[in-house]
This record gives structure tokens, C-alpha cells and sequence, in this order.
């Protein structure tokens, strides 16, 4: 992973012109959905605040939460989708592989342990369960599985 990008995002990292996974884990972490389309109304200094701000503590997913959207009013005149939060995301849970990414390594044949699983971190366990989900565009979960040498 360099700085905050992972490997796997190499294409669209220096246009930002994808939604990348640290923004992604930040918009999980403060309940917020954001399309695409309102991504791309953003420039590229807003979107790298996105990527650079904290969103950790309380304070600073509250924080997070509220430049969004109002970034996000600003540039559409609409207001943001919010989701729920989950009190205690899957990614966060070191003990329980998601079905869905065992699913997803077994089919490119490869069996995680718990102990590989164990040994990520919560952002690399929120990337697999993000790209091995049913209607995601899957084709960086081997990338990923190779990076995080889990093949």
C-alpha cells in the first residue's frame, strides 16, 4: 500500500477518479453513501482531503461526516445518502472470515486460514469484503489476495 492507496489501485490513483478504499472505509465509518457521479463533481484537492482527513475517533468521524456533506451540497445542491453504521462492522472482527470472501478465495482456489485472517488489518479485511461482494466489479480480489500475500 503506498501511503493510502493500496497496490491494487494503481490505475485510477493519480486522477483519483475512483472512489478509493480509504474513502471508502471513511464513508462506511461515518455513514455515508456516495455515488460516483458525485465524486467526480468534486476536484482533486477535495477529493484528496478525503483521503488525508482522520476519521477515527468520534470526533473526527462527526467531523468527517459534516465536510462531506456539505461538500457534497455544495457541488450537487443535494444533500448525501447516509447509511446505517454498523456498531460492529466485519472488518473489524478478526475471529469471523464473511462467507463471502472465503466464497470469493475459493474461487480463484485459494483457502484463507484464520490466522492469515487474524493478520490483516481492518482496512485490508474491509477491502476484501468489499470486492468479494455479489454485483461489485471483483477483478482486483486476486490482486488484493496477492498483495496482502495471501497467494
Amino acid at each position: 500500500m503506498t501511503a493510502n492507496f493500496f497496490d491494487f489501485e494503481a490505475d485510477f490513483i493519480n486522477s483519483l477518479r475512483c472512489i478509493p478504499m480509504v474513502v471508502r472505509y471513511k464513508l462506511d465509518t461515518c455513514g455515508i453513501k456516495l455515488k460516483l457521479s458525485d465524486w467526480q463533481q468534486m476536484n482533486k484537492s477535495e477529493r484528496a482531503s478525503l483521503v488525508e482527513l482522520p476519521c477515527d475517533t468520534d470526533k473526527e468521524i462527526k467531523s468527517y461526516q459534516e465536510y462531506l456533506q456539505n461538500l457534497i451540497l455544495s457541488r450537487t445542491g443535494k444533500p448525501v445518502s447516509t447509511i446505517p453504521i454498523e456498531p460492529h462492522p466485519p472488518w473489524m472482527d478478526s475471529e469471523n472470515m464473511p462467507v463471502t470472501v472465503e466464497e470469493k478465495a475459493q474461487e480463484i482456489g485459494v483457502h484463507i486460514t484464520k490466522q492469515q485472517w487474524q493478520k490483516l488489518t481492518p482496512i485490508q479485511r474491509f477491502a476484501l469484503i468489499k470486492l468479494s461482494r455479489s454485483g461489485h466489479e471483483n477483478k482486483n480480489f486476486p490482486q488484493a489476495m496477492l498483495e496482502f500475500h495471501l497467494i
